[in-house]
Parts: structure tokens; C-alpha cells; sequence
């Protein structure tokens, strides 16, 4: 049985971030692909779990955390097994203080 994608309210909140800063700096169009292309990156996590790498800056948490990359997005999650679903914790802009990432978590 495939996994499904649930996001973290904190990843929610990352994207209308996201979406809002390129409103106003690239336009709306950009914006709204930029944000339906991050959505749907972690897609290829409901049959491949694993392959994203492990994320270092967060391995010394109790919870394994992964990453994608779409652009200069890094999308940061974990799996759960027993429940079948992938988490997307975060969303993150690798232009950012990587340091940052270790806020929500």
C-alpha cells in the first residue's frame, strides 16, 4: 500500500510565505507555479519513501528527517511507517542561514 503525504501546519504556513514574497517580487503566475511545483515534488515519496537523503543537520533528533529539492526549496520529512504516511515538515529556502531549518523542529 502506498504511503500518503500529510504537511505539517508549520510547512503550510512556510508555503503562504513562499507564495507571498514571490507575489510581490515575481508576480502571481510565478508565484502559484512555483508553489504547485513544490507541492508537488514530494509526490514520488508515496512509492519511494526513502529517497530522499538523510538530513544531517537534523540527525541527532529522535525522528529521522529526509529532504527533497525543487529549485532552491529543500522540503524537509519524515516517514512513518506503522501509518503509512510521509510528513513534510518544512519547507525551506537553501538561500536561508541553513541554521534556521532546526526552528520547527
Amino acid at each position: 500500500m502506498p504511503f500518503s503525504i500529510i504537511w505539517s501546519d508549520f510547512a503550510v504556513s512556510q508555503l503562504d510565505s513562499i507564495l507571498e514574497y514571490h507575489e510581490k517580487n515575481s508576480g502571481p503566475e510565478v508565484a502559484r507555479n512555483l508553489v504547485k511545483d513544490i507541492i508537488e515534488t514530494p509526490n514520488i515519496l508515496v512509492r519511494y519513501p526513502e529517497i530522499g537523503p538523510k538530513e544531517e543537520m537534523l540527525k541527532d533528533r529522535k525522528i529521522e528527517y529526509r529532504y527533497l529539492v525543487h529549485d532552491s526549496f529543500k522540503m524537509i520529512y519524515s516517514i512513518d511507517i506503522k501509518n503509512q504516511y510521509i510528513k513534510i515538515a518544512d519547507v525551506f529556502d537553501t538561500r536561508q542561514n541553513p541554521f534556521r531549518m532546526r526552528r520547527a523542529l
